[in-house]
């Protein structure tokens, strides 16, 4: 039989990642049964190499090592090197990401992890550049010194100790306190406590959250704090959340001529980003400036909001509906060379006094803000500023800016460009599809469009609507691996965000078949707890759970706040009780630090005090309830649509393969034919309203 270790396999793969490396002299192998089984056969540790393909120095460490003879024979030699892709496998890269910040109080990517044979990791770390560098030892050094270990009965023995104790670790982070079903759900003190946390952490000068860099947008915090100042009326809370919103829109996180975000800044200040645009940073923040906007009435988020969804339009969408993965972070050999600008060249392409007030704007300097004297767009003065400055009206100095802006993006767009992984996600997806459907409530019933489209193309793709099974991803007419939570969890909010936006119960119909996949295949009753995995996944050294919010919210929060949302829709659905159950298993974790855990304290939040609906019987939502919807910032209200008369609701229950109305629809049809809205909120309902304003004031009365 010819050995698998003797070539590179990565040609056969779908990933883009995978296949940036198909032509290194490594023999790179996927991770699969074949490889596992020749680690095992041959006895050779394992190299396991996780990235993605936006990642900067995981293309710097391929440049320098895998790309290199004198690496690839030592790797080829003496190890299995097997490529993941952490975007397709997200399981593995949990287990090994989270050994590598417990034994080494860092992460990132490239992960760079030695495993036994049995894929129990021994030493670990993230990027090694090939010769030793700051500190760091070099890579070349670290094979043969670990390939030598390997081969003492001694030392292989001490490094077989240390990897069944690092696997520990991990199971530790995962493993399931003792469940008597007994617990109790974390209260309002929880979330009480995560406020303070994150009042703590806001840099108040420089909005965002800590005292350095580099800085994350951190979604689940703005949420939190949005929610807060709603509740309790906070202005540390609601000031903390707007600084840091106006801090991103204004500061090099943001793509001032195309629109939308890189992934994170830098430095404290906001000024340079790490280039790479990630479809779920994307899909992450329109949301908040969505709600920044129902707070504030400040038109600046709502501008941010429709740039961001047409770069996602622009540069993100598949032909046929569905999102694109990923932007690099590089242009050619270059990180950043795609949006950077210097002074000469904004002259070249604009006359004054265009040209003039564009660099003032965006802080276009000789000496720049990045590398050889370049500019990352920045705001760096009003236009106040500018009008007062250049005796012009206010009015003037906009329109000069909009059309430099225009020019100057025409001329960026003949750059060569960041390259685009172009996998479909379905989990992020569901992000992108529910950012859509906020946008058609708030902004414009016509962004509900392309969350159709999308929704459309990855149950086309990915679901088997007769097993309620997804698959992960789809590129080039293929679709594959095993859906995970993430993707179950965030494809069904997008479906059922959709629904709340246009009122259609096929996408709520999806979102309760998926729904009922995760209670079958994620749920375990003995533990009291809600998996990452599938029940019938590949078995891995341990089955990982996702808790704490990370780049994307926790699944296990976002699932159970959806159980919790979905309960009412099913008549003798226990998605509630599942929910409770899996908040009172983690309840020490959540109140030990409910801010590493923001989304399953939020989740507790709406599981204790029951959450907020306003069910809506009418043809169609009236042009006025549209208008005075989309001022209202009412977070974490339910949205349930339903058809005016009972004839009507029989007909979605038909279609929906319901036997009888579920609580939020039943009982509760139009008034005298008239659209009728019923709003409930901690299980108490009004009287049925003709009109939306004594509704809303009602459940103001009673939050």
């Amino acid at each position: 039989m010819t050995d698998p270790l003797r070539r590179n396999r990565l040609a056969a793969e779908g990933s883009p990642y995978l296949s940036q490396h198909e032509d290194n002299p490594v023999n790179w192998q996927p991770w699969d049964e074949t490889a596992l089984a020749a680690a095992t056969e041959q006895n050779k540790p394992i190299f396991l190499s996780i990235g993605y393909s936006a990642c900067h120095w995981c293309h710097v460490m391929e440049e320098e090592s895998f790309e290199d003879e004198a690496v690839a024979q030592r790797l080829n030699e003496n190890f299995v090197p097997i490529k993941v892709d952490r975007e397709e496998r997200p399981d593995i890269d949990s287990i090994y990401m989270t050994i590598c910040q417990r034994v080494t109080g860092r992460g990132g990517w490239p992960l760079s992890a030695w495993l036994t044979p049995d894929g129990k990791p021994f030493y670990i770390g993230t990027y090694f550049p090939k010769e030793p560098q700051g500190g760091m030892p070099g890579f070349l050094d670290l094979l043969d010194k670990i390939s030598d270990s390997w081969s003492d009965p001694d030392d292989r023995a001490e490094m077989q100790q240390r990897a069944e104790q690092w696997t520990d670790t991990a199971r530790d982070k995962y493993e399931t306190p003792t469940h008597d079903g007994d617990g109790d759900v974390p209260g309002d003190d929880a979330l009480d406590s995560a406020v303070r946390t994150a009042l703590r952490s806001v840099d108040d000068e420089y909005g965002g959250f800590g005292s350095d860099g580099p800085k994350f947008p951190q979604p689940g915090r703005i949420d939190l704090l949005l929610r807060a100042a709603s509740r309790s009326g906070s202005s540390d809370a609601l000031t903390a959340a707007t600084t840091t919103l106006d801090a991103m829109a204004a500061g090099g996180l943001y793509d001032h001529l195309g629109g939308g975000f890189h992934r994170y800044a830098t430095d404290r200040e906001w000024t340079v980003p790490h280039f790479e645009k990630m479809l779920y940073d994307n899909a992450g923040l329109p949301p908040l400036y969505l709600a920044g906007e129902q707070v504030t009435d400040n038109a600046r988020y709502a501008e941010v909001v429709d740039e961001t969804l047409a770069f996602v339009d622009r540069e993100l969408t598949h032909p046929d509906g569905g999102f694109f993965s990923t932007l690099d972070a590089r242009s050619g050999d270059e990180e950043g060379t795609f949006y950077v600008w210097t002074p000469e060249e904004v002259h070249d392409l604009l006359d004054d006094p265009a040209a003039t007030l564009f660099c003032e704007r965006y802080g276009v300097t000789d000496s720049g803000n990045f590398e050889r004297g370049t500019t990352v767009l920045n705001v760096s003065a009003t236009v106040d500023e500018l009008a007062d400055e250049h005796d012009l009206e206010a009015a003037e100095v906009e329109a000069e800016l909009d059309a430099a802006r225009e020019t100057l993006f025409a001329a960026r767009e003949e750059r060569t460009r960041p390259p685009r992984d172009e996998k479909v996600l379905a989990g992020w997806n569901g992000m992108m599809i529910s950012a859509y459907a906020q946008a058609a409530r708030v902004l414009d019933p016509d962004y509900a469009e392309p969350a159709r489209e999308a929704l459309d193309f990855v149950t086309d793709h990915l679901f088997d609507a007769d097993a309620g099974r997804l698959q992960r991803r789809f590129i080039d007419g293929e679709a594959a691996g095993e859906g995970y939570l993430a993707d179950y969890a965030f494809l069904a909010r997008g479906a059922f965000d959709l629904y709340q936006a246009t009122g259609d119960p096929d996408p709520l119909g999806i979102a309760l078949e998926l729904a009922d996949t995760i209670v079958a295949e994620f749920y375990d009753a003995d533990d009291g707890t809600i998996y990452f995995t599938p029940e019938s996944g590949e078995e891995l050294v341990t089955r990982p759970q996702e808790l704490t919010d990370s780049s994307t919210p926790s699944s296990l929060g976002a699932t159970v706040d959806l159980l919790c949302v979905l309960d009412g829709f099913v008549a003798d659905a226990d998605y509630r009780e599942i929910a409770g159950d899996v908040l009172a298993t983690h309840a020490d974790r959540i109140t030990g630090n409910p801010l590493q855990h923001v989304s399953l304290t939020l989740a507790a939040d709406r599981y204790t005090n029951g959450g907020a609906e306003l069910t809506i019987a009418a043809d169609a939502l009236p042009d006025d309830w549209r208008a005075t919807l989309a001022d209202r910032y009412l977070p974490g209200v339910v949205l349930a649509r339903r058809p005016p008369t009972e004839d009507g609701l029989q007909g979605w229950l038909d279609e929906l393969g319901l036997e009888g109305a579920p609580p939020v629809w039943a009982d509760r049809d139009a008034a005298d034919g008239e659209p009728t809205v019923y709003a409930c909120e901690s299980f108490t309902c009004s009287p049925p309203q003709t009109e939306l304003a004594p509704a809303l004031e009602w459940l103001e009365e009673n939050r």
